[in-house]
């Protein structure tokens, strides 16, 4: 938790002025008790009701004042601990868009969402209890002891001996609960990926008729991290008892010690009063403590797993590169010896791929299921970087361009359509915040797409839901190709994203492509050799390697894998 502190940064004065201001009000509510002892002493005693009103009146002043001084605090309590949450999910959500595909995969999407959501406000909570409770907690109870010394030097001994035993009932639950949490918040993962899975894949879970067993799994998960936090629970919730336990035990026995010194002459009934008063103090300073300590275990459990995420450093950095200038005769991209393994993978995706291409040639890419493709094309845009070897564009290494630079340079258009909430003049933005409508039909003809987005009512404001699931499959990946297309990259990638059209448009698109991107050097990937019979060259991969280069017929002639993907799809 002390690595987070940081993000306080700017709030210094709400994280003083909060405890402060609890202080304040622990201070009016220790003078409660001798002005109670005051009154029993004094105002009973002599049956003063000008004076017991007197005192009744300085009490509701200093409730009057407490509660001032408790919302203030409260006030700038939550609005340090706001501030905390929102800079803390700004930089972790910043962080997370730097790591690489590699570390995200480690990591688990369903997992850093939930320590973006669920770990994040635990840690906010946490320090929200903390502006407010941590000085005011100690305060009351030292305060408490000291103010009871000063009545009876000989009762503080029941109050020396209850404190430190208290203290080990809490800290000791503390010890045994919160590596418990921690487990409790990593079961959480598992039901949020479950839980995520489920929502994206609806679809295909009930055309196979899976709920039910979907269902039993999730339930299942589900039992698993009820009984976790339900075991959890059953530790905190000893505290509240065992803590009440031990107070009520030193109150009596203040009360029987009170009454042998009262019977003495030692003190007065109202000191009795005023000592039952500071123990009662202590009970509740001390619970309002175990609370804090609960929440406080909560959420250093979370901000380890937040810290876990800021100690992975992207092993994508673009530290120390400057903008490039293109090497005069140089390939536009270049593959040399490039060799890549998953991290923790046993075995290589890809071994000893070597491709030369020259800018406004079209590649094909195609082989099996698993075979590296997507692999492979992944390492131009550097969304992964090769393991051995390297990857050039126009002679210089992806490494040393500014990631930016870099992907300015690349159009991306991936497996799956992935379309966001908005317009599609909108969408049509990303890739060139400034296109002009112009721009955008330009790049949705040449994607076939022009002909639908005439047809909708509000044309480039037709609005998109989120994943674009009010359109069709072909015309999602239509609109993603266009929107690749608008900001006319040097570099085009399509990674099998014209699986969902038809013949006929995919040939239209493939000429389109080849008549009106004159210049750009393509990259189709794709599982249909019709979609690259006319590429330049034809890449065929086999379990990583490459096996076969050359145009369509010479691979028919000296490549037997390309001749059986061929013969297959006839």
């Amino acid at each position: 938790m002390r690595k987070l502190l940081k993000y306080l940064k700017g709030y210094e004065k709400e994280s003083i002025i909060g405890p402060l201001f609890k202080m304040l009000e622990a201070s009016f509510e220790l003078i409660v008790p001798l002005i109670m002892a005051n009154i029993i002493d004094v105002g009973i005693k002599n049956q003063d009701k000008a004076y017991i009103l007197r005192c009744g009146g300085i009490l509701v002043l200093l409730g009057v004042l407490g509660l001032s001084c408790s919302l203030t605090a409260q006030y700038f309590a939550a609005k340090a601990a706001l501030g905390f949450g929102t800079a803390l999910r700004r930089d972790m959500f910043h962080h997370i868009n730097t790591l690489s595909y590699s570390e995200i995969d480690d990591i688990g999407t369903s997992s850093l969402i939930t320590r973006m959501t669920s770990d994040i406000n635990q840690a906010q909570s946490g320090v929200n209890l903390v502006l407010r409770l941590f000085l005011r907690s100690p305060f009351i109870v030292i305060g408490a002891f000291i103010m009871s010394f000063m009545i009876s030097p000989k009762i503080t001994i029941i109050f020396a001996v209850a404190i430190p035993v208290l203290s080990y009932i809490i800290s000791k639950i503390v010890l045994v609960t919160r590596p418990l949490y921690k487990n409790v918040q990593k079961k959480l993962d598992v039901v949020s990926k479950g839980t995520r899975e489920n929502l994206a894949g609806v679809r295909v879970i009930r055309a196979f008729s899976r709920q039910e067993t979907e269902k039993k799994e999730f339930d299942e998960n589900s039992n698993v991290l009820y009984e976790l936090q339900k075991h959890v629970g059953k530790i905190a919730a000893l505290l509240n008892p065992m803590t009440y336990v031990v107070v009520n035990l030193a109150i009596i026995a203040i009360i029987w010690a009170g009454g042998l010194q009262v019977d003495s002459g030692s003190i007065t009934q109202g000191d009795v009063t005023a000592l039952v008063s500071y123990m009662t103090q202590i009970l509740l300073a001390l619970i309002a403590l175990s609370n804090l300590i609960v929440t406080f275990t909560k959420a250093t459990a979370s901000a380890s797993r937040i810290n876990d995420v800021f100690a992975i450093s992207s092993s994508l950095t673009d530290e120390g590169a400057t903008k490039q200038t293109s090497l005069e005769d140089a390939k536009k991209i270049e593959f040399k010896n490039v060799s890549f393994s998953y991290h923790n993978a046993k075995e290589t995706s890809l071994q000893e791929i070597n491709l030369q291409v020259s800018a406004g040639e079209t590649i094909g890419i195609i082989g099996g299921t698993g075979s590296g493709k997507s692999t492979l094309i992944n390492m131009i845009p550097r969304f992964y970087d090769a393991t051995q070897g390297s990857v050039e564009i126009d002679g210089i290494p992806v490494g040393k361009y500014p990631l930016e630079q870099l992907r300015a340079k690349v159009g991306m258009v991936p497996q799956k359509a992935v379309l966001f909430k908005g317009t599609i003049r909108e969408n049509m933005k990303w890739g060139k915040p400034d296109a002009t409508d112009e721009e955008i039909y330009e790049a949705l003809e040449i994607a076939q797409a022009r002909e639908f987005v005439d047809t909708k009512p509000e044309g480039l404001d037709t609005m998109l839901t989120q994943g674009g699931k009010n359109l069709s499959g072909g015309q999602r990946q239509r609109l993603t190709i266009a929107r690749a297309l608008v900001g006319k990259p040097e570099i085009l990638i399509l990674d099998d994203s014209a699986s969902a059209l038809d013949y006929a448009t995919d040939a239209k698109l493939r000429k389109a492509l080849q008549e009106r991107t004159k210049g750009m050097t393509v990259f189709i990937v794709s599982q249909r050799a019709a979609s690259m019979k006319h590429a330049n060259q034809i890449l065929v991969l086999e379990d990583g390697e490459a096996v076969g280069l050359g145009n369509h017929e010479s691979l028919m002639q000296t490549c037997e894998i390309y001749q059986e993907i061929c013969l297959s799809q006839r």
